[in-house]
């Protein structure tokens, strides 16, 4: 892909995203462990839930140094109902391990995040790329649909290309505002059933748009 074609790609997406991005009280911050405490809860968990629970679990553990001094049961227990238990387990082992090897700061390279517990390559990009400005992918579900969709049509193509194709089209600028807003695209146009191909600012070039069932 040209460089020219990512950066209209990107632009697209980007436009779309400040006019109909969502009002997520994790997007309003930088700090790199309230955003991953985001991500670790978003994990296989619809949004609608994790928001009150978000702003009730940052009250009770505000950092990384008061949830490593805390109890693994007091953390489950202020989990529940989220659900997936092993979550806050790790995300309490991971703040332990934090505190140990660099001093209470999430690492900024995103090798060094994926290997503390609980963080894999997806929540390593999306951590990086919004907390860091990194430019870094980050590729979930929605992500996966949409590239896999735009690019490469009704099959989706291996995860070893779309990680790929994701790296390529993440612009230096606003990489974290990107992945974002190819989240937000997925949730709200490109849907697994009865996508809104006519609202999508990157219709013209699908190649998907016109054969999706």
């Amino acid at each position: 892909m040209r460089p020219s074609a990512a950066h209209a790609f990107a632009r697209r997406i980007l436009k779309w995203y400040d006019r109909h991005k969502r009002d997520l009280p994790w997007r309003k911050t930088r700090d790199p462990y309230k955003i991953l405490v985001s991500e670790i809860m978003l994990q296989q968990t619809q949004v609608d839930r994790v928001i009150p629970k978000y702003g009730q679990f940052l009250k009770k553990y505000p950092d990384l140094k008061t949830l490593a001094r805390s109890e693994a049961r007091e953390v489950k227990k202020i989990w529940y109902p989220l659900g997936y238990n092993a979550r806050p387990l790790r995300l309490h082992a991971l703040a332990r391990e934090t505190m140990a090897t660099y001093g209470g700061k999430l690492p900024r390279d995103p090798d060094l995040l994926d290997a503390l517990p609980g963080i894999g390559r997806y929540t390593a990009g999306a951590v990086t790329s919004i907390a860091f400005n990194r430019r870094e992918p980050a590729l979930d579900t929605n992500i996966r649909r949409v590239l896999g969709r735009v690019f490469h049509g009704r099959r989706l193509p291996s995860d070893r290309i779309l990680w790929a194709l994701a790296g390529r089209l993440v612009p230096a600028d606003r990489p974290g505002d990107f992945n974002q807003a190819l989240m937000d695209l997925g949730s709200a146009l490109c849907k697994p059933k009865k996508p809104r191909c006519g609202a999508c600012p990157v219709r013209a070039g699908c190649r998907a748009r016109g054969v999706l069932a």
